[in-house]
């Protein structure tokens, strides 16, 4: 099995892992809504992302059974030569509701077992922001973490988590 590496810097700013394919995988919302936290950085750097991410909600239908954009889905784009930035539809809205976060973690799983068959296929590793779904969706690290062990790393896929550097 795997082990996950931590590294200082930006996830937008991936190390090179031997020219296997990247995919940065991050945690979205079910509305739409794209201009907080990580997503930024990844408008700056590859807005294509962004466009794609846009495209995918604006073609949900009313009758979400139909649509590819719901919890538990994810899409990858293409930013790079060997680069993909995978879009994980995780969060349900982006507001706490009475005691429950907006990180849905069943919908993690779903969504990082769907990332950990791409990453197969493409002989990718996956790289991710500190830590996804424990800023702005409020998830538990240590949970988080569980989930990625038993999604990603149980497939000895390489995983590859950066904290920004302060200052």
């Amino acid at each position: 099995m795997s082990t996950i590496t931590y590294l200082k810097g930006d996830a937008t700013n991936p190390i090179d892992t031997n020219n296997k394919t990247t995919m940065i995988s991050h945690i979205c919302n079910d509305k739409g809504y794209w201009g907080k936290g990580f997503v930024l950085a990844i408008t700056k750097k590859w807005p294509q992302a962004e466009v794609e991410y846009r495209r995918w909600e604006s073609q949900r239908h009313d009758d979400d059974s139909h649509s590819s954009f719901k919890l538990g889905e994810i899409q990858s784009v293409k930013v790079d030569t060997n680069v993909f930035v995978t879009n994980m539809i995780a969060q349900h809205g982006v507001a706490w509701i009475k005691n429950y976060p907006p990180v849905r973690y069943d919908r993690v799983r779903q969504c990082l077992n769907k990332v950990a068959a791409l990453a197969l296929k493409l002989d990718a590793s996956v790289h991710m922001p500190d830590l996804i779904g424990c800023g702005l969706a409020g998830g538990h690290r240590k949970t988080m973490i569980g989930i990625i062990e038993e999604t990603l790393l149980k497939n000895n896929i390489d995983v590859f988590i950066y904290k920004l550097k302060q200052g």
